[in-house]
């Protein structure tokens, strides 16, 4: 229950304002019906952002559950610089701090300060898929179920982007949504066996749709 509510649209980290590039990606005609954005979010969990955020889950929620700093520190520093524009690394930044100081105030988790006062020496906002890695092994919630419920959550934040942007109905998101599924199962199996040395992205229409929302005419979203 606490990982539903953690991973809920309701918990208050403001994902519903930021869109990682899908509100230029309509406007430029890539994400126009449900199949385009169905397409263009199981891109990003399986080549971009998604992928790179799901390595470094696995690699932050073991570290903290041997309680291994150095690796959790690599894990916190790749994620704050492996961002291709501006605006997604404040989409990962912004929520990651969000989430740890919701967290901190409605579930105090054991050692949880420790970590916390980790991140701040490095002067680091955490990204979001390194905050909730941390929340997760901290209150004992096993990686596959984690790193899975991470990955349907940002898939979801991103089909309720699509849905206001281009827009569709909320069944055809949820359509969108069921046929995610799979992938971001798939995306989360492959992140778990995966090595350090496979750490990395190629998404580059997606970066380009992010770097040129910063200047698109009409925004919604923050991203």
């Amino acid at each position: 229950m606490r990982l539903l509510a953690w991973l809920s649209p309701s918990f208050p980290i403001g994902g519903y304002t930021y869109s990682h590039g899908v509100e230029m990606a309509v406007e430029a005609g890539f994400v126009r019906d449900r199949a385009t954005l169905t397409d263009w979010v199981a891109f990003i969990l399986e080549h971009g952002a998604g992928r790179s955020d799901a390595l470094l889950f696995a690699t932050a929620h073991r570290a903290v559950a041997a309680g291994d700093e150095p690796a959790f520190l690599w894990a916190l520093e790749r994620a704050d610089v492996l961002r291709a524009s501006r605006e997604t690394a404040l989409e990962s930044s912004a929520q990651g701090t969000a989430f740890l100081s919701t967290v901190a105030a409605a579930w105090p988790l054991p050692g949880l300060e420790r970590w916390s006062a980790l991140i701040d020496a490095e002067s680091r906002a955490p990204a979001h898929a390194v905050a909730v890695a941390l929340c997760a092994a901290l209150a004992g919630i096993p990686l596959p179920q984690a790193l899975a419920g991470f990955l349907h959550a940002v898939a979801a934040n991103l089909v309720s982007a699509g849905v206001r942007l281009v827009p569709l109905g909320q069944t055809d998101g949820q359509r969108a949504l069921a046929a995610l599924e799979p992938v971001a199962a798939r995306c989360a199996r492959r992140a778990e066996s995966a090595s350090l040395d496979d750490l990395g992205s190629a998404a580059p229409m997606v970066d380009w749709t992010s770097m040129t929302h910063e200047t698109q005419y009409t925004r919604l979203f923050r991203s």
